[in-house]
């Protein structure tokens, strides 16, 4: 599994929770994201995937900066495939990190044996609803899971929502599940939905 960190983190943390899991017939890569500066943080510079202008889905993109990320989880794809096919390779992350997967996993070439997305988005969405892009052969036999708290201030629930229906609009198995009173973070509850605990 290939899990990429939220915005202002690093993939250390997630690497060490994973390894609490105790998931021993699972590998977990988890790269940590270049330090650049993020508008939405008053230019500040931190570990960021690519820029965030904006926490609305109207806000303007960072259209190349979530490309050359996405392209960067598609080399990384690729080198793990030279130990194991991509069919038993899921993708990831968290936040910021959710969001570089899910492109990623709408735009690949590769059959992916499924994505984990915590907290996200789908950037780029109005190319998926005019169906410029996600048009991946493989898409039919992807499985996604997507959780996302209700109570989450950084990416609202409604955004979490509406990602699940575009996504459900061209993957056949999509799984949402909200979470009470969580906020943006990660939870056991998600963790036991994904590990089978």
């Amino acid at each position: 599994m290939i899990f990429l960190h939220g915005l202002g983190d690093t993939g250390h943390g997630w690497a060490q929770g994973f390894g609490q899991l105790n998931l021993s017939h699972v590998k977990c890569v988890c790269p940590t994201s270049q330090t650049r500066k993020v508008t939405l943080n008053g230019g500040m510079p931190m570990p960021s995937w690519f820029d965030i202008f904006g926490l609305d889905p109207k806000a303007r993109q960072d259209e190349e900066g979530i490309r050359k990320a996405s392209q960067e989880l598609k080399d990384l794809i690729k080198e793990e495939a030279k130990y194991i096919s991509t069919e038993k390779i899921f993708i990831g992350g968290f936040s910021q990190g959710g969001a570089v997967a899910l492109y990623t996993a709408l735009t690949s070439d590769s059959q992916l044996a499924g994505l984990i997305g915590l907290s996200t988005w789908l950037p780029l969405h109005d190319k998926f609803i005019s169906n410029d892009i996600g048009k991946s052969k493989h898409l039919k036999d992807l499985n996604m899971f997507q959780g996302h708290g209700k109570a989450d201030p950084m990416v609202p629930y409604t955004w979490g929502e509406m990602t699940s229906k575009i996504l459900k609009a061209n993957v056949k198995s999509v799984t949402f599940k909200s979470y009470d009173d969580m906020g943006h973070s990660s939870c056991a509850q998600i963790q036991a939905h994904n590990t089978g605990s």
